[in-house]
């Protein structure tokens, strides 16, 4: 596919973009793409340390993202801080995200693929992707739903795609080769997830660019299920 001017990726926990799309980013990016982040979780339940609380890593995990999207070269991160594990399809939280798209009027919008069955999909990944997916259509075309944006002066927008990450049925391959290395440094600045030394995370990483790159003949690729929205 084309490069978009402007891409939005709806991510439901601190680090999920970085492993989903971190690649495709910084390559968009690189060649001048404007890219915005919507986080809609703090990842506040996200640690087996006995002593952690949700308030204090909420607030790691918030600078980690920031960490991390600073190194990709991401415009803005949108913080929604709903608590990790409790996002809804509720129109709150589905207006909250045509604001972003009223407000960024991304070509193209990337989130998790929330149709995937073959092994366990983390719920707020679920939610997160069909949320957004409705939010891109039909709500943020029409100026109806959610009339205060309006008087925001924000105006209606139609986003041309969606990009599903995480798929079982990618169509839409974007080679990374060049940025492999600029994801996996992002990946770790989620320290409190992924630790901070390359080993097996940036090996795992490779080693899943290098299969999904084998199907498109290129060294490393990232995949997604591409809906097309505006033909």
């Amino acid at each position: 596919m084309d490069r978009p001017e402007r891409a939005l990726v709806v991510t439901p926990h601190p680090d999920d973009a970085e492993i989903g799309c971190g690649g495709t980013v910084a390559s968009w990016i690189a060649q001048g793409t404007e890219v915005f982040y919507v986080l809609c979780t703090n990842g506040d339940k996200g640690s087996q340390e006995p002593d952690m609380t949700s308030e204090r890593l909420a607030e790691i995990r918030e600078r980690e993202q920031a960490e991390a999207a600073a190194i990709l070269g991401v415009k803005e991160v949108v913080y929604l801080r709903h608590p990790d594990g409790a996002l809804e399809d509720s129109s709150e939280f589905r207006g909250q995200l045509v604001h972003a798209i009223r407000r960024f009027k991304p070509d193209v919008v990337l989130c998790p693929d929330p149709h995937r069955r073959s092994f366990y999909l983390h719920r707020d990944h679920r939610i997160c992707g069909q949320v957004t997916m409705d939010a891109v259509f039909p709500y943020a075309r029409d100026r109806l739903h959610y009339p205060e944006h309006e008087r925001e002066g924000l105006e209606t927008h139609k986003a041309g795609d969606v990009l599903f990450w995480g798929t079982e049925n990618p169509d839409t391959f974007i080679e990374i080769t060049d940025t492999i290395e600029k994801k996996i440094t992002a990946l770790k600045k989620h320290a409190s997830q992924v630790g901070s030394e390359d080993g097996d995370v940036g090996d795992f990483i490779r080693a899943s660019a290098r299969r999904t790159g084998e199907r498109t003949d290129v060294p490393y690729a990232e995949g997604f299920l591409r809906i097309n929205i505006r033909s």
